[in-house]
């Protein structure tokens, strides 16, 4: 999703403006499971009247927000505290449950409002409301609302433009045993394609997962220990199982974006995309694709079963959800570590980053265990990464 421009400008920079495929219309629709069945989310005041997915008195909790008191600025606050607070209990179950589940895999009562949701927790500050907040805003912009895009070959695309010019430079399967701090450059010791490697670098740059930042053996015991204490975040597992099925063999109309399952539903999945339906060629002519996404916070038992058996759990829940009969693909990805979550409490990891940082001139510590965990966040958290390095380099 691009809401500020930022993006499309960067892929216009890197020659992929052509390959830039933006979703269907399709995309705006949105399903939530509700007493085992997809409902549509409302997208419009209208449509918010008449919904389905929300009681009456749900309905009437969202109109009084703006006259409720905000919160103490000085406690921090849990995505289920503050919606619980704003909106009411039901908010919580049938639209943020889901929704914390289907961007983070994470558990709305563990997450920090703060760290997790900046902008959400920025509207109750600045404006004393989330929907005057929203408006405000939106008025303020004048801009139209971000559009979804990915590439016609999905996002790896991105990923292979941005590597490409750096093939020279860069050296894969490298295994760090050393960093040092010298007078005025860094000292790295690698073992590579056999060998045992010494250079020096201006500068170091981390954008790793917490785990392998916290192993980096620095050779200054105060950066060590202050990185140490990120392998405490906690990352859930999850696993993304696409399936695809004969187009008559599924029964929804898989008009949208996909379906999220909130907890109270007890279901075995955390969503599924609706991936043909959102960009083409993501399945053949006659046939529809879906990806399921599996564990997360809430449920961590079943990414541990094997293949076979997840593949039966989810067409199982598809079978149910939206009437699919028996897929003829079935391809599963696992992220045994998969999302940092920005839980109560996170800001002491940011804390220790830039302690780190400030311990040391030319160390720079990037990636989503900091800055956000959407591409679009880490694109920007990307750029400014680069921009303090450059500022570095020539100071």
């Amino acid at each position: 999703m691009d809401s500020t421009g930022e993006v499309s400008t960067f892929v216009e920079k890197l020659g992929l403006d052509g390959r830039r495929v933006e979703a269907s219309h399709l995309a705006r629709r949105r399903y939530i499971v509700r007493d085992g069945e997809p409902r549509a989310m409302p997208a419009s005041p209208l449509s918010f009247v008449s919904t389905r997915l929300f009681s009456w008195r749900a309905k009437a909790a969202l109109l009084a927000e703006p006259w409720r008191p905000p919160g103490d600025p000085d406690e921090e606050e849990s995505v289920a505290s503050f919606v619980r607070r704003r909106l009411g209990q039901e908010f919580l179950d049938y639209a943020v449950n889901p929704f914390v589940g289907g961007v983070y895999a994470g558990d709305p009562e563990a997450l920090s409002v703060e760290h997790g949701f900046p902008r959400l927790h920025a509207l109750e500050r600045e404006h004393g409301s989330l929907l005057r907040g929203a408006l405000k805003r939106r008025n303020a912009s004048g801009a139209p609302r971000g559009k979804m895009f990915s590439f016609l070959h999905g996002l790896q695309e991105l990923v292979d433009a941005l590597s490409r010019p750096l093939e020279s430079a860069v050296r894969l399967h490298a295994r760090i045993t050393a960093i040092r701090r010298r007078e005025t450059s860094w000292e790295i010791e690698y073992w590579h394609a056999g060998a045992m490697r010494c250079e020096l670098f201006s500068a170091v740059v981390c954008a790793v997962p917490a785990t392998a930042l916290a192993r980096l053996p620095f050779e200054d015991l105060a950066v060590s220990n202050q990185l140490r204490l990120v392998s405490q975040i906690e990352h859930p597992p999850v696993v993304s199982v696409f399936m695809g099925y004969r187009r008559e063999d599924v029964a929804h109309p898989l008009d949208g974006f996909g379906l999220l399952v909130p907890e109270v539903e007890h279901g075995r999945i955390l969503g599924t995309l609706f991936s043909s339906s959102m960009f083409p060629g993501r399945a053949p002519e006659g046939h529809v694709g879906l990806t399921t996404f599996v564990g997360g916070v809430r449920q961590p038992e079943w990414t541990q079963v094997d293949d076979e058996h997840l593949a039966r759990i989810v067409a199982q829940e598809l079978t149910r959800l939206l009437g699919a009969g028996k897929p003829v693909y079935t391809h599963i990805r696992r992220w045994p570590r998969a999302i940092p979550q920005y839980t109560l409490g996170y800001s002491r990891f940011k804390e220790a980053l830039a302690a780190a940082e400030a311990a040391v001139p030319g160390l720079h510590i990037g990636g989503n265990l900091r800055d956000g965990i959407s591409v679009a966040q880490c694109l920007a958290a990307g750029r400014r990464l680069a921009a303090s390095v450059l500022a570095h380099a020539s100071a």
